[in-house]
């Protein structure tokens, strides 16, 4: 038996040593430690030894088990430190490389002059007011003084939604909401997005933005709108910049004005994106109607008050001299990482 519990411990011992898996492993330790391993096959046999046997058979069997354990460690161990060590030299890394570089991303050009917009009217004591992209027939026209038979009702210039629901064609819709819960004085502008039916050409487009301006209060006029206008002009394009004030109509606003300014590309001579006039039409402005004035529950004959419209796409082709407005919605990233 003795000669028995030394082949045994060879056998496993051989075996641990060509071992190359750590599953192996387990697999060795079942044959030869487990229940019905060899060794404990071994030991069953004990009762047949005598009583002088006994003893010594089973401090050696406890022997060879004991060192069939440590090697089972030992082995274990080094197996387990060569994975890690082929996993560490898999996964390494090459200091002495170039980093990748991180592209930061940008604001638009729409979002840079829209937030210098806002700055400069908040530095005039102006709130940003917001409200409804999709709104109701009432807030867009109605309240505005734009009768049933207006043709900017017409569905080839809006869009609508149902009979009275549709996509305002402009922020003025805002200031409507405005005077219908805050009483004056009011100093507002309302950025957003609108939507009118138009070709898409240099300077037009279905999606486009525009900023609105309301001022209410007592005493306002025409200078005013005027003085704010040119204020705004100045510290968006330089003390150079040259507007052109033209009597127009406006159902909402009377008397009213279209306002121009001096074409960005070619300085007043006359080119295609002027269309050879020397300027472009940047806004309609006015003083508020009395009768828009008295739909919102505001007394006209104390009261007055000054609104405008831009168009923010025009603005920053002013901003950047650039020349096509489709420039700025195409998301060309070669054209963006300009600004």
């Amino acid at each position: 038996m003795k000669e028995q519990l030394k082949k045994i411990e060879e056998l496993a011992k051989a075996e641990l040593a060509s071992c190359t898996e750590i599953k192996s492993l387990d697999e060795l330790r079942i044959r030869y430690l487990g229940k019905k391993g060899e060794l404990t096959a071994i030991l069953k046999q004990m009762g047949k030894l005598s009583a002088e046997e006994r003893p010594v058979v089973g401090q050696l069997a406890n022997k060879v088990r004991a060192d069939i354990e440590e090697a089972l460690s030992e082995k274990l161990s080094a197996l387990k430190a060569s994975a890690q060590a082929a996993k560490i030299a898999a996964e390494s890394i090459d200091i002495t490389l170039p980093g990748k570089p991180q592209t930061i991303g940008k604001l638009h050009p729409l979002s840079k002059v829209e937030n210098e917009i806002r700055d400069i009217f908040m530095g005039m004591g102006f709130n940003i007011a917001d409200g409804p992209e999709v709104d109701d027939d009432y807030h867009v026209f109605e309240a505005l003084n734009l009768p049933p038979d207006h043709p900017a009702r017409d569905t080839q210039d809006t869009f609508y939604i149902n009979d009275k629901i549709l996509l305002r064609t402009q922020t003025s819709s805002v200031q409507v909401h405005v005077m219908e819960t805050q009483k004056p004085p009011i100093r507002i502008i309302s950025p957003g997005r609108v939507y009118r039916s138009d070709a898409v050409d240099a300077t037009h487009s279905p999606l486009f933005h525009q900023i609105e301006g309301l001022v209410v209060d007592k005493g306002i006029k025409m200078s005013d709108l005027k003085g704010t206008l040119e204020m705004l002009m100045k510290k968006l394009y330089g003390n150079n910049c040259k507007l052109r004030f033209r009597p127009h109509h406006f159902p909402f606003t009377e008397p009213s004005c279209e306002v121009d300014i001096m074409c960005f590309n070619c300085g007043g001579k006359g080119c295609s994106m002027c269309k050879d006039e020397g300027y472009i039409e940047l806004l309609g402005a006015g003083m508020v109607h009395p009768k828009v004035l008295e739909g919102c529950g505001i007394d006209s004959s104390i009261y007055s008050g000054f609104a405008f419209g831009l168009g923010l796409e025009r603005m920053v082709m002013g901003r950047y001299s650039i020349n096509d407005l489709r420039l700025l919605y195409e998301n060309d990233v070669r054209f963006l990482e300009q600004f």
